[in-house]
């Protein structure tokens, strides 16, 4: 049974019940996800930007956008209008595709993993998560990158709190920590 089925089955009652919310409409649900990589201290060399964005085409299925740089920055070496990072969102079926194998897949292969901390949701319940290395994907092989990136996950909820939002997460299957 696929994420979206699972959502719609078991989590929505269950949420409803845990929140004491009257109609189903006011269940949260995950809107979109966003998946954002910098490219940083690589910002001269010209390849690693393709890099990056291949990349982010593996993880997602999906072909990403270049991001640039709205103002000049001297101190980092920046000029407006340079690329500075690629981006992707991801909605509907393919959001809820790449939300199950960050649960069942990514987060298990991440080194020292001990759960995701809670701390990360903003006001209005939504989620953000950051990776060091992008090797925790199944879909980038070791062998084919030369440099390895970060990259932020975005879950954009349409939870009200953090409450709210952590309780829709908790029950998709996200591993917080017991801290």
């Amino acid at each position: 049974m696929s994420l979206y089925q699972t959502y719609k089955k078991s989590v929505v009652p269950a949420i409803q019940k845990e929140l004491g919310l009257k109609n189903v409409m006011q269940v949260p649900k995950v809107t979109k996800v966003v998946l954002n990589a910098g490219i940083g201290r690589f910002i001269k060399e010209a390849n690693f930007i393709d890099n990056v964005e291949k990349t982010l085409t593996k993880i997602t299925g999906q072909k990403p956008i270049r991001t640039k740089a709205k103002k000049a920055i001297s101190n980092f070496k920046i000029r407006e209008g340079q690329e500075i990072g690629v981006m992707v969102t991801l909605r509907g079926p393919r959001m809820y595709d790449f939300l199950e194998k960050l649960v069942k897949v990514t987060f298990p292969r991440v080194r020292d993993f001990h759960g995701i901390s809670d701390k990360a949701f903003d006001g209005q319940g939504n989620f953000t998560i950051g990776f060091k290395e992008n090797v925790a994907f199944p879909e980038v092989k070791m062998e084919e990158i030369d440099k390895i990136h970060g990259l932020q996950i975005i879950v954009n909820t349409t939870a009200k709190n953090k409450v709210a939002g952590k309780s829709l997460l908790t029950h998709l299957g996200f591993p917080f920590s017991k801290k």
